[in-house]
């Protein structure tokens, strides 16, 4: 399985196969069956499910308390552009044995940083190459390109909200270059994710220009982006904190703000980080909501966070229930605009065996499978839809109507109040929809 005959990193283990729920292969999808009808389309159409390279091929499993714990095979080489071909050859071994067709990547996620920014474009420019060899022999897709402008040091104040000049002129340089590569590997799509984009105390702070320079630089990545030709959706992924106090990008609701008061809805959505949801102290449900109604709904990043820990585990899906009420979300607002559900999870510090980077993916897929099905069946087969209507069905008919027409008047709302009395107190029946959900779980 190995391709343009390159050795292989995951030796004794094969293409992964839909055996279906009652098989105990744990090498094996139970509930994604790709080809599976589910709503009008394929599991994986639906789906469109990416690999992330940061956190497979490079996450050794280190932590604020200790270095990594993982050898991994493709990491050994000493010269920076043949370790950068050795990582690509495991990540697309990866990727077509688990039958997925799309990764994603930070710049530096796929070859180390070189000392200078010529000497880092070169770089780029040779592992780009290489993979669009990688890409055509094994039909796998780019989903998202993005540039990790928060590692480096220079970024400790920001990059696009930095307080000096040069260095947003720095990070502008680097986006330049990762929308190059992401563009010569056809990506479908490119991620803002402005992880030092906030600030840590309002005191030396001057938000209103800081914000305001992103907004500025966000419209000319995107003006450069397309005078080359990009087709694809820019896409901003929101987070609260961590590493800053407070992230100017805090959750859905507060980055369609910024995409509207820049100018930038007819070119940007939202990417949903599932992790990014419960530390801004949102579900990620409601998050998904926010985005569809909006019509900002672009991808998923696929992950969890741990109930106890306040911070960013990146842990893989494996909640049926929840995850089942977000595909409602997804399923009702008609899915993803032009993205996919990239699994940005790593597996945990002790999990050390290669054979484990295959079980978490399996595992998070079949999560997000079955809750779709949980959700496509409570949708046509239960009564929810009715329910949910019922409960809103004051605003269908009469004054109600009109109400949401924009027809009436505060006046109009006062007579219709003092005509009528004391509303009668009606039931939410939150159990009795829990229940249903429940029930198809």
């Amino acid at each position: 399985m190995a391709l343009l005959g390159e050795k292989e990193f995951f030796k004794g283990i094969g293409e992964i196969k839909y055996e279906g729920k009652e098989s105990d292969n744990p090498l094996a999808f139970k509930f994604y069956n790709p080809d599976q009808v589910v709503a009008g389309k394929t599991m994986r159409d639906h789906f469109k499910f990416a690999v992330a390279y940061w956190h497979t091929l490079c996450g050794t499993g280190g932590d604020p308390f200790g270095p990594g714990t993982k050898q991994f095979p493709w990491s050994t080489h000493p010269d920076p552009l043949k370790a950068a071909e050795d990582k690509a050859d495991a990540a697309f071994e990866f990727i077509t044995k688990m039958g997925f067709d799309y990764y994603c990547f930070h710049d530096f996620d796929l070859i180390d940083e070189g000392g200078s920014l010529v000497e880092s474009e070169k770089r780029i420019q040779h592992i780009v190459s290489y993979l669009k060899d990688k890409q055509e022999v094994s039909g796998v897709k780019l989903l998202w390109g993005t540039s990790n402008c928060f590692s480096n040091p220079r970024y400790m104040n920001g990059a696009a909200s930095n307080p000096d000049f040069d260095v947003v002129a720095r990070a502008g340089a680097q986006v330049k270059i990762a929308l190059d590569a992401t563009m010569a590997l056809n990506g479908e799509n490119y991620v803002f994710w402005g992880g030092r984009e906030g600030y840590m105390s309002l005191l030396n702070t001057n938000m209103k220009l800081e914000q305001d320079n992103i907004g500025r630089f966000l419209n000319m990545a995107k003006d450069y982006a397309r005078s080359q030709g990009f087709k694809g959706t820019f896409f901003i992924e929101p987070k609260p904190m961590e590493p800053t106090k407070h992230q100017y990008d805090f959750d859905a609701a507060t980055s369609i703000n910024t995409i509207r008061a820049y100018g930038l809805e007819n070119d940007f959505k939202l990417n949903i980080e599932v992790n990014h949801a419960t530390l801004a102290q949102h579900t990620f449900q409601h998050e998904l909501q926010v985005a569809a109604d909006a019509g900002m709904l672009g991808s998923i990043d696929a992950n969890r966070g741990d109930y106890q820990n306040g911070w960013d585990t990146d842990q893989f899906p494996n909640n049926v229930m929840e995850t089942a009420e977000a595909m409602l979300v997804f399923l009702k607002s008609g899915g993803l605009q032009g993205g996919g559900v990239n699994f940005d999870a790593k597996t945990r510090r002790n999990s050390t065996d290669l054979d484990d980077i295959f079980l978490a993916h399996i595992g998070g897929a079949d999560t997000f499978a079955r809750a779709l099905l949980v959700a496509d069946a409570v949708i046509q087969n239960s009564p929810y839809e009715d329910l949910l209507g019922k409960r809103y069905g004051s605003f269908a008919s009469g004054k109600g109507a009109e109400f949401v027409s924009g027809k009436l008047s505060l006046t109009d709302l006062y007579d219709h109040a003092s005509a009528n009395g004391e509303p009668k107190q009606t039931s939410g029946k939150q159990e009795l929809f829990e229940n249903i959900l429940n029930q198809y779980s």
